[in-house]
C-alpha cells in the first residue's frame, strides 16, 4: 500500500501503516458536512439565547412565544443555509463561497421573518431579530472558519481527507500540477497517477506513476481507486472525446474537472457563456483603476496614519535600540522601483551594519537566493537587534510612512530594487503596474523561503486578481505569518 514505511528495531523489521481517515470522499465529506450542520444549529441556538437575554427579561404573555421561536431557530437557520446551498460538497474547505452563502442565508432568513411578521401581523420584536440573527451569523462564520482550519491542518499533517486524482495532459503540465498540489496540500487534492498525451515512455512524472496514455484513464481510475480526474489543456482531448470521458466516469461516480488554459485567474474574472452550443470561458480584464482603487488608496493612507500614531512608542523604542547597538542611524533608506517603474525612497529600520552595501560583493558567492534576489540565511552583516526585527518583520514598520506618502500600499507586490527591475522580462514587469506593498501573497506564503519563480507567480496572481476582500484576507494572514517568524532572514 502506498505510504507504507519500514523501520528496523534491533533484528526485527517493523512495518508501520499510515492511519487512514475516511479515505472515501463520500464518507468524509458527509461526516464533515454533518459536523458543519450541527455547528450551524448550535450557533443559531446561541444567537437566539443571546437575543432573549438582551431583549427580554420576562417575555410578556400574549406576545409571540420567543422561547419556542428560539428552539425552532436552529431548524430555520439550517434550512435557510441549505436553500442558499451552504452544504454543497464542492465548497468544502476552499474559497469564499462557503462564507458568502452563509451570509446570504442570514439575509434571506431575516427577510423571510420580516415578511412573515408583516403578513400575519404577529409583531415579532425587531430587537430580538436584530440581535439573534447577527449573533448567529457571526458565530457561524467563526465556527466554519475554525472547522476549515482544522481540516487544513489534518490534510497537511496526516494526508487525511484528500481526493485521489488522476492527472491527464502533457508531461510538463502534469508535473506543474503535481508540484503545485504538493506545495498547497490544504486544497485536498493529491495526484496518485498520470495519463500522458503522445507517445511517452516515462514511467513517472514528478515521482507519480504514469499509467499510460489517454486510453488508460478509466482503468487508471479503477486500479488506483481514484475519485477525480483532472484534465489539463491538451488538443488531443477535444470536445467529443472529453464528453465520452465524462460519460465513462459518470458510471463509476468519478469526478471530472477541466483546467482552463488561463492560469492564476480568479473566479470573479471568469464567466462561462454558451455560444453556438459551445461553453466559452470569458475572461474579464483586471480592474486596475476606478473607484475601488480610490477606496483602496484612502483605506491605505488612513490605516497607515492611525498605525503610525498608535505604534509611535514602539517605533521610538526600536530606533533607540538600533542607535544604542552600534551608534549608526536607525532608519535605512534605499531606492526601490514603484508603480509604473517610478523610483522612490523606501524607509526601513536598519538591520545590518553600516557598511553592509560595501561588503555585499564579497558575499555574492554565498547567495542562498535564486533568480535576481540576493539572500543569505546567516548573513554576517545582520546585527543582533536586526535579526530580531527581521524575524517578526518589525523592520518594515517605517514603510507605513511610504504608504502615507502614496509611494506604497499596505498590500501589493514586493518593492523591487532597480538592479532587479532592470533584469525583468515583459512577463515579470507586469508586477510593476500596481504599487508595491508592505505585505502581500509572498509574505503569507513563505516569505524568503520561496523560490524566485514562485514569488513572481504570487505577485502576478495578486495583480491579476486584486480585490479589496483579497487585501483584507492578506492583512489577516500576515498577522499569523509575522508571529510565527518563519521564512524571514
Amino acid at each position: 500500500m502506498s505510504g507504507q514505511t519500514t523501520t528496523r528495531a534491533g533484528a526485527k523489521t517493523l512495518t508501520v501503516m499510515p492511519r487512514r481517515v475516511a479515505a472515501d470522499p463520500a464518507v468524509w465529506v458527509g461526516r464533515y458536512l454533518h459536523t458543519v450542520a450541527v455547528a450551524d444549529g448550535a450557533c443559531a441556538l446561541a444567537g437566539g439565547f443571546a437575543a432573549l437575554a438582551v431583549r427580554f427579561e420576562d417575555p410578556a404573555p400574549g406576545r409571540v412565544p420567543y422561547g419556542l421561536f428560539t428552539a425552532c431557530l436552529p431548524v430555520l437557520w439550517c434550512v435557510s443555509v441549505a436553500l442558499a446551498r451552504g452544504y454543497d460538497p464542492r465548497i468544502v474547505g476552499l474559497g469564499s463561497d462557503e462564507f458568502r452563502r452563509v451570509f446570504n442565508a442570514a439575509v434571506g432568513l431575516t427577510a423571510a421573518i420580516a415578511i412573515f411578521s408583516y403578513a400575519t401581523k404577529s409583531e415579532i420584536a425587531r430587537g430580538y431579530v436584530l440581535v439573534a440573527l447577527p449573533c448567529a451569523l457571526t458565530l457561524d462564520l467563526t465556527a466554519r472558519y475554525a472547522l476549515r482550519k482544522r481540516l487544513h491542518r489534518r490534510r497537511r499533517r496526516f494526508g487525511a481527507f484528500m481526493r485521489r486524482v488522476i492527472a491527464v495532459g502533457h508531461p510538463d503540465g502534469v508535473a506543474h500540477l503535481i508540484t503545485e498540489l504538493r506545495r498547497e496540500a490544504h486544497h485536498g487534492l493529491t495526484v496518485v497517477g498520470a495519463c500522458l498525451t503522445g507517445a511517452s515512455e516515462r514511467s513517472q512524472v514528478a515521482a507519480v506513476p504514469v499509467c499510460g496514455g489517454l486510453e488508460r484513464i478509466q482503468s487508471a481510475v479503477l486500479d488506483l481507486s481514484a475519485d477525480t480526474v483532472a484534465v489539463l489543456p491538451c488538443p488531443e482531448l477535444n470536445g467529443m472525446r472529453l464528453r465520452e470521458l465524462a460519460w465513462q466516469l459518470e458510471k463509476t461516480g468519478t469526478g471530472l474537472c477541466v483546467a482552463p488554459a488561463v492560469l492564476d485567474v480568479a473566479g470573479p474574472r471568469t464567466t462561462i457563456r454558451p455560444v453556438a452550443g459551445m461553453p466559452l470561458l470569458h475572461v474579464d480584464h483586471p480592474e486596475l483603476t476606478g473607484l475601488r482603487w480610490v477606496i483602496k488608496g484612502v483605506f491605505d493612507r488612513v490605516t497607515a496614519a492611525v498605525a503610525l500614531v498608535a505604534l509611535a512608542p514602539l517605533l521610538a523604542a526600536i530606533a533607540l535600540a538600533i542607535r544604542l547597538g552600534d551608534g549608526g542611524p536607525a532608519v535605512f533608506r534605499q531606492t526601490r522601483v514603484g508603480k509604473d517603474e517610478h523610483p522612490f525612497q523606501v524607509s526601513k529600520f536598519r538591520t545590518m551594519v553600516v557598511d553592509a552595501e560595501q561588503r555585499k560583493a564579497e558575499l555574492l558567492a554565498h547567495n542562498d537566493g535564486d533568480g535576481v534576489l540576493f539572500k543569505m540565511r546567516n548573513d554576517p552583516r545582520i546585527t543582533p537587534v536586526g535579526r530580531l526585527l527581521r524575524k517578526y518583520s518589525l523592520d518594515e514598520l517605517p514603510q507605513l510612512w511610504n504608504v502615507l506618502m502614496g509611494d506604497m500600499s499596505l498590500v501589493g507586490p514586493r518593492p523591487a530594487l532597480p538592479a532587479e527591475a532592470a533584469l525583468y522580462g515583459n512577463y515579470v514587469r507586469r508586477r510593476l503596474v500596481v504599487k508595491p506593498g508592505i505585505t502581500g501573497l509572498w509574505q503569507v506564503s513563505g516569505r524568503s523561503d520561496l523560490p524566485w519563480e514562485e514569488a513572481v507567480r504570487l505577485d502576478l496572481r495578486y495583480v491579476e486578481n486584486w480585490s479589496f476582500a483579497l487585501d483584507l484576507q492578506i492583512l489577516w494572514k500576515t498577522t499569523a505569518a509575522v508571529f510565527q517568524g518563519s521564512g524571514a532572514y
